[in-house]
């Protein structure tokens, strides 16, 4: 799926959830929403602030804080915490949409990853103790090469 068919569906979630819960929209929701979506990486709150507030100065930490929380509700967003003690947000996978993580421990680059072998030996696994899997979440942490690792 595109980023941006993916976009429309997170929009039209979010549209529907908004209404189910009664909620409105302003300017400011709908300004870090687009930032949100349009830059579609994994965001700390405060990476997102920064980029909120080139378009509006006026957009503030809380208000961040709070539109995240409810596009997380919403089943938008999907928080994510890999190891360095921060939450950071990226665009819910949809439907049998499925990606894992690869986290560089010295610069933090998150690398997005699909192989089906790896998620056939994951059931195959989980079958053996007698699992059924109906989530997970994959990350391996490492150094970027050439780029980070220490040179020899």
């Amino acid at each position: 799926m595109s980023h941006e068919d993916r976009t429309a569906s997170a929009r039209k979630r979010l549209a529907e959830y908004m209404a189910r819960e009664g909620k409105r929209n302003t300017r400011q929701r709908d300004g870090i929403v687009n930032v949100f979506l349009d830059t579609g990486g994994h965001l700390t709150l405060n990476e997102l602030l920064a980029l909120a507030q080139k378009k509006d100065p006026g957009i503030g930490f809380a208000t961040v804080y709070r539109t995240m929380k409810m596009l997380a509700e919403a089943g938008v967003a999907d928080e994510r915490k890999f190891g360095e003690g921060q939450t950071r947000y990226e665009l819910s996978e949809l439907g049998d949409e499925h990606h894992d993580h690869l986290i560089c421990g010295r610069c933090g680059r998150i690398y997005e990853f699909e192989d089906e072998q790896i998620e056939q030996l994951q059931e195959a696994v989980a079958a053996r103790f007698g699992i059924r899997v109906t989530h997970h979440r994959h990350e391996i942490y490492g150094v970027c090469i050439p780029e980070c690792a220490p040179r020899d």
